[in-house]
């Protein structure tokens, strides 16, 4: 798994597959389920820390489902899409509202079960509607965007195992110069603050109500702490990097002294946004 995500970090897995179209995903669970072999759903693994431990089952990537449709104002996109191709295809036909997202390296599926954002856009503020496999009930769902509880780096769907296959987008019209000007400005403060020379899983912690997290870890004098080949990133505080030879049990251990340190010094415990594999599985 190191292989297969942005962290490269991970042990080996027994099976991988990447299915190429909703149905053929649908078909990969149901036989998982029905044969017993453990099964976990990853996008791009770009928010992701996997395990070092060998995993004796299956790790199905949505990147495979990457279609992308316009009608109107309305984008409608796969779950295993890159982020960044929804935006360009929008730029493409004049349709605004998603340049925030340009430069977030995860999927659609990603992006819609965690509710991903940056600058103060969320992709929940965009979609209308949600089409997931209920593999408990062995049915095909849509539901409207209201009803997918989107809130700060979380959703519906981090509350239940859902198999996201695909998302709308409500958009507006607007100049593509216009919004390929906005994507590029938001790319290069990316380049700019982000530690993107690095192998990482994007911002560690996630926001704390009336702090800015990065803050708080720099003024802990923790940027540049590391365990083994993880670091506190000394670009970015809210951001832990692979520095060569990283293993998830480096990171975990980082993770864990920082929000202790920051509990010491603040009375307060962030919570980490990175992803584990107990949060993939089916």
């Amino acid at each position: 798994m190191a292989s297969h995500t942005t962290f490269r970090i991970g042990g080996r897995v027994r099976y991988l597959l990447y299915p190429e179209s909703a149905d053929a995903l649908i078909a990969a669970v149901t036989y998982c389920r029905e044969k017993g072999i453990p099964c976990a759903l990853v996008g791009n693994g770009s928010n992701l820390l996997w395990q070092d431990a060998d995993f004796d089952g299956c790790v199905l990537f949505t990147s495979g489902m990457k279609r992308i449709t316009v009608d109107g104002t309305c984008v409608r996109a796969d779950a295993g899409a890159h982020l960044s191709a929804v935006c360009i295809a929008a730029r493409d036909a004049g349709l605004g509202g998603l340049a925030f997202a340009y430069g977030i390296p995860g999927s659609v599926g990603g992006a819609v079960y965690m509710n991903a954002g940056a600058y103060d856009g969320e992709v929940g503020q965009r979609i209308t509607a949600v089409t997931y496999y209920d593999s408990f009930e062995d049915r095909v769902v849509t539901v409207p965007g209201e009803d997918c509880a989107f809130g700060y780096r979380t959703s519906v769907f981090s509350q239940k195992k859902a198999v996201i296959l695909s998302a709308e987008f409500s958009l507006e019209k607007d100049d593509p110069a216009v919004i390929r000007a906005a994507m590029e400005d938001y790319l290069a403060r990316r380049r700019e603050k982000q530690p993107l020379e690095f192998p990482s899983a994007g911002s560690a912690f996630k926001r704390y109500p009336g702090y800015f997290t990065a803050k708080l870890i720099d003024e802990a004098g923790l940027k540049g702490y590391s365990v083994g080949g993880a670091q506190v990133s000394d670009k970015h505080a809210g951001f832990i990097v692979n520095r060569g030879g990283a293993t998830a049990a480096d990171v975990n251990t980082l993770i864990a002294y920082v929000k202790e340190k920051i509990f010491a010094q603040n009375g307060i415990w962030i919570e980490p946004e990175i992803r584990t594999v107990g949060d993939c599985l089916l």
